[in-house]
């Protein structure tokens, strides 16, 4: 599948937007331990601000970013919203809520709790009626949201904005799922190309996994592409950053990878 990319959003640690970032990601600047800078998240009315959980405002903002870069209005654009874990924070303080004697339980708190809260957010600042997908596939969720994300762009011939977040689990759930730090990402995808374009995206599957898929360079960032499955996605940014002809493989599931043409426009 042949997808052509307008528009890009990061925040991680040192990768505070596409355009401080693209360097870092190139290899032309060294990475940094920074602390992710606050996700600002301004689509969000004051009101959903306040009421909104972290992950929620880090998918927005990237999103937010991706779709300004491309000057694309959201209102035509379809969504796929990925996170392998979801509202862990939120389900700490439901279950730390549920293990009181009281027992009493936020209705905010529950209203967050549901996977689809970044999605229902983005609709709510951009008054999008355009479908949106939210997806939940484990340590493959990058993956699944970008093959979702072009069979939307060629079945319905319209822009699909992808956004991929995760963030640590607090304790005691991060014993069992420790994320690396925080990450989130949107690209906007597009059909057909335009002088906008950022780079162009061949997309294949394969099942021959006798090489290692493409892994980060950089100490610091393969450590993040290694902890925290929305960072699946740095191989494939830095491709574009690097602006040069390159293919990226993708672990996707046990016996497959997703496999990338990356060319500059």
């Amino acid at each position: 599948m042949e997808l052509y990319v307008n528009g890009i959003g990061t925040l991680g640690p040192g990768l505070a937007g596409w355009a401080g970032s693209r360097a870092v990601l190139a290899g032309e600047s060294p990475s940094c331990e920074a602390t992710p800078m606050e996700p600002s998240a301004s689509l969000l009315p004051p009101n959903e601000q306040r009421r909104s959980s972290e992950s929620v405002r880090w998918a927005v903002h990237v999103a937010q970013e991706a779709l300004e870069q491309a000057e694309a209005d959201a209102r035509e654009v379809t969504s796929v919203f990925a996170s392998s874990d979801g509202e862990t924070g939120v389900l700490d303080r439901l279950c730390t809520a549920l293990a009181m004697p009281q027992r009493t339980i936020s209705p905010t708190l529950f209203h967050h709790s549901v996977h689809n809260a970044a999605s229902g957010y983005w609709g709510i600042a951009t008054g999008s009626q355009q479908s949106s997908t939210v997806l939940a596939c484990y340590d493959s969720s990058f993956c699944a949201a970008l093959l979702e994300a072009a069979a939307y762009v060629h079945a319905d011939e319209r822009p699909v904005l992808i956004v991929a977040y995760d963030l640590p689990p607090p304790p005691p759930l991060y014993a069992a799922r420790p994320l690396r730090g925080g990450f989130a990402a949107a690209l906007l995808l597009t059909r057909t190309p335009a002088p906008c374009n950022l780079a162009q995206l061949d997309l294949t599957l394969s099942n021959d996994l006798s090489e290692e898929a493409t892994s980060m360079d950089d100490a610091r960032l393969e450590a993040l592409r290694r902890g925290n499955h929305a960072a699946r996605s740095l191989p494939l940014l830095a491709a574009i950053a690097r602006q040069c002809v390159t293919l990226v493989r993708l672990e996707y599931l046990e016996d497959q990878h997703v496999l990338i043409r990356v060319r500059p426009c």
